[in-house]
């Protein structure tokens, strides 16, 4: 039996804490589920089940598809995948009484809290009086934001001993992926659970990229290790992701300030000239594609599911993905693909167009018009710009409100907008009826109802899932009519977001790097531009203010590296030359002069 089988074995046979490290690809979910349905197999009472918890959505769907390689039908009854967010969600709408909140409980959601917040940030003024309203709105209303599911989750064990025991009675075994990135309140919880159930920590130290969060850090392992006083093994750097290629080992010596002088398999380069006019974006991209495409091909007879283009950062995501909206020179058509991106007010858009969806009569074409005023200027609002314009359609609504027949051109255009809708009536499609109200949108002729339509293109809600529109259908069937749209969009976004909305990555997805961590991707195309600044010109792959060894830049990189199963591709300006690829010697698949 080798090395690697005995660490398994032991990890099976371990009857406390564990702590399993291990490069991406390295068997860690593999092994975890495993156990769990070992456990399993050994006899859980009636309610029990294995609770396997990650940090990210995209994680969890990747566990969920593993589960069904590793475990039957029934066992996968008794195997509890969620996000931390679920688990604390969970929690908290039973308990959260025992704090002082209300017994009912509903989630601020990010783009409600973003246009109630004005889109404050932590560095801002005022965000201390920001962090109090937060906790004022859980405590009196029961509205709670994101941000408070773990600390008052964890305040919550910490206050009932008796809580703290049923879960552990609940979950007798509970599996802690991407432990590295665990943060205090989420630790804090797990630490509380460990006298009273199994845990299994999965980690990868060089993963860890979130370690600009509150309490996250890298001594978070060196707290499992005091802590839980594991059982520790390391499967090092085996790579069952992208087994036949060389990424993961390029993406190690990124990270290492390694350079071997010689190509790898799997990782080649596309270079191109970055001085102005700015790069054909269309062109490159597709361009890109049609080489990850083809290198994918030559190497797997599986099908391609996945590809991804990820850059450092959300403007360039929206650049790359208004470039693949463009037409083609050769096809005349877009490329279809789904941008992943902060959706604050893309989201408050959604909620926007599902309003206008919402049944209407004449005589109150002045309160509704009022509420879209509100709802434009909420969207606004979350992004922390246009204070001037935000106050100006909220004082339209208002007098509106207060029986002022407003006659400027937005409330003209509204009033236009709802008697077109009117006139054209819906299907009870939802995915026709949506487009038919982003197009009325954006054939109003006022610039405010076609920037909304503009964020309903780069939500694509019906790309999300079918859950959205399903809700929306639902509706429909029941009512005859979208009644109440809003809060079926509502609910169906929270359901996506925390509860069991998890899907698998497909097609072809723009993001960033870290949006791309705990994903996966047949190919993958890395973004590299030429980044003007007062200085002079620098790579978008340093970090600003990062400094030599460059080492949050190096680690990054690696985790966008490292997304691809297959193939990944450097799309490389020909200068300025980047202190993180310096040296290496990387299969050219070609230049665009």
């Amino acid at each position: 039996m080798d090395e690697i089988c005995q660490l398994r074995e032991a990890v099976l046979a371990c009857e406390g804490h564990a702590l399993v490290l291990g490069g991406p690809g390295s068997g860690k979910t593999t092994i975890a589920l495993r156990k769990a349905v070992k456990r399993i197999k050994e006899g859980m009472a009636p309610g029990q089940s294995a609770l396997f918890l990650s940090f990210s959505r995209a994680a969890v769907s990747r566990i969920a598809d593993a589960a069904k390689l590793e475990a039957s039908k029934g066992e996968r009854s008794q195997l509890s995948i969620q996000t931390f967010h679920s688990f604390f969600w969970e929690v908290l709408k039973t308990h959260a009484y025992l704090l002082g909140a209300p017994r009912k409980l509903s989630i601020l959601l990010p783009q409600d809290e973003k246009a109630i917040s004005g889109g404050i940030d932590e560095e801002d003024e005022g965000w201390a009086q920001w962090v109090s309203e937060r906790e004022r709105l859980f405590r009196q209303e029961g509205r709670i934001a994101f941000d408070l599911f773990a600390p008052n989750a964890a305040e919550l064990l910490a206050t009932s001993s008796y809580l703290l025991r049923s879960i552990g009675q609940r979950y007798p075994i509970i599996i802690v992926d991407e432990a590295q990135d665990t943060g205090q309140h989420a630790w804090r919880c797990v630490e509380m659970l460990a006298s009273h159930t199994q845990i299994i920590c999965l980690a990868d130290l060089d993963q860890q990229i979130f370690d600009y969060l509150p309490g996250v850090g890298p001594e978070r392992v060196d707290a499992i290790r005091a802590t839980l006083q594991p059982m520790e093994v390391d499967f090092g750097l085996q790579n069952h992701r992208s087994p036949d290629s060389e990424i993961l080992t390029f993406g190690n010596d990124i990270l290492n300030g390694v350079v071997r002088g010689a190509p790898y398999k799997g990782v080649s380069a596309l270079r191109y000239r970055p001085e102005n006019p700015p790069p054909n974006w269309n062109h490159l991209l597709r361009w890109a594609l049609r080489e990850v495409i083809r290198a994918v091909k030559a190497s797997t007879d599986r099908s391609i599911e996945t590809i991804a283009i990820l850059v450092p950062n959300n403007r360039s995501a929206l650049k790359m993905s208004n470039a693949l909206n463009a037409l083609g020179s050769n096809d005349g058509k877009p490329v279809k693909h789904k941008l992943l991106f902060d959706e604050a007010q893309a989201l408050l858009s959604a909620r926007l167009a599902a309003f206008l969806l919402e049944p209407k009569v004449t005589e109150n074409t002045e309160a509704d018009l009022a509420t879209c005023l509100e709802m434009i200027a909420a969207g606004k609002r979350s992004t922390g710009k246009g204070r001037t314009a935000v106050a100006k359609l909220l004082e339209q609504a208002t007098k509106i409100r207060s029986g002022k027949a407003l006659t400027v051109k937005i409330a003209k255009a509204i009033r236009i907008l709802f008697a077109e809708l009117r006139s054209k009536g819906f299907s009870g499609d939802p995915s026709k009826d949506w487009i038919l109200v982003k197009q009325t949108l954006r054939n109003s002729g006022h610039a405010e109802l076609e920037s909304v339509a503009n964020q309903l293109d780069f939500l694509v809600a019906f790309q999300r899932g079918n859950r959205i529109s399903a809700s929306l259908a639902a509706v429909w069937l029941r009512d005859g009519a979208y009644t109440n749209a809003r809060a079926a969009l509502d609910a169906a976004l929270a359901q996506e977001q925390i509860v069991d909305g998890v899907e698998p990555p497909t097609g072809l997805l723009v993001m960033n790097f870290h949006k791309a961590k705990g994903k996966q991707f047949d190919g993958v195309i890395i973004v590299r531009e030429a980044r003007r600044t007062n200085a002079g010109v620098d790579s978008s792959f340093i970090w600003r203010g990062d400094i030599p060894p460059y080492s949050k830049s190096r680690k990054v990189l690696r985790v966008g590296l490292t997304r691809a199963r297959v193939h990944a591709i450097i799309l490389d300006p020909l200068w300025p030359v980047c202190p993180l690829l310096e040296g290496h010697k990387l299969t050219v698949a070609g230049t665009r002069e």
